[in-house]
């Protein structure tokens, strides 16, 4: 379990996250959802050891992130594989640095989102940068897979496609997936779980099916209910 135990970060003056205190349910969809510059991005990299809290701690399964990088797959918001690389090329850097790879998962991903592994990252749209990412993300069998804004500038079209690689190969109750992301209505209905972050606190949490019971709205109407009062 991913455990955020009164976590802070500051940029300079500016607090990023703000004593979150925080357990992800295990083996679930989790919906991160938050305005720009809320703390997702803050919370995910935290989560993966790629940044260093000001106050209290993160652990993933009681350690450490740093020392559980074999545990989780983070895929960032921009890309970080160089340009003149083919899928291909970043498919073998991938499998030769971890060692959950899957190739047969890696593949039916490739297949299923129209992917070539001929296709190189400065010559391909944002759309199928995007995909590209995602595919070599989830071709790990991970047991917490971070995704930082996977829908972030490309088109529906694409955004559909990703929603429906996300749950193609998610082994229910074996994976936790969570997906920061300003675009709630496209995992509206894939998420089982929902944590709402403003100016670094958390102001909504809970099961997604519950939440809906309990104010009679969609996911979306309460995450735009939330904004507006975090915004007063």
């Amino acid at each position: 379990m991913i455990i955020f135990e009164k976590a802070g970060k500051n940029f300079g003056r500016t607090p990023a996250l703000n004593n979150v205190n925080l357990s992800l349910p295990e083996g679930k969809i989790i919906g991160l959802f938050g305005p720009n510059g809320a703390g997702k991005s803050t919370l995910l990299k935290a989560a993966a050891g790629l940044v260093r809290l000001s106050s209290g701690r993160v652990t993933v399964d009681g350690k450490a992130p740093r020392q559980r990088r074999t545990r989780l797959a983070y895929l960032p918001e921009q890309n970080t594989l160089p340009s003149n690389w083919t899928i291909k090329r970043a498919a073998e850097f991938y499998r030769a640095f971890f060692a959950d790879w899957d190739n047969k998962r890696y593949e039916k991903q490739m297949e299923f989102l129209n992917l070539k592994d001929d296709l190189r990252f400065a010559r391909i749209s944002r759309g199928q940068r995007a995909k590209a990412k995602l595919v070599l993300t989830l071709a790990r069998q991970a047991r917490y897979i971070l995704l930082d804004e996977p829908f972030s500038g490309i088109d529906i079209l694409a955004r559909e496609e990703i929603s429906k690689a996300l749950v193609r190969d998610y082994s229910e109750g074996q994976q936790t997936i969570v997906v920061a992301t300003h675009e709630i209505d496209e995992i509206e209905n894939l998420v089982e779980h929902i944590i709402f972050l403003d100016n670094g606190r958390i102001t909504v949490l809970g099961d997604a099916d519950e939440l809906r019971r309990q104010e009679g709205k969609s996911i979306v109407a309460i995450m735009k209910e939330a904004f507006r009062d975090g915004g007063k």
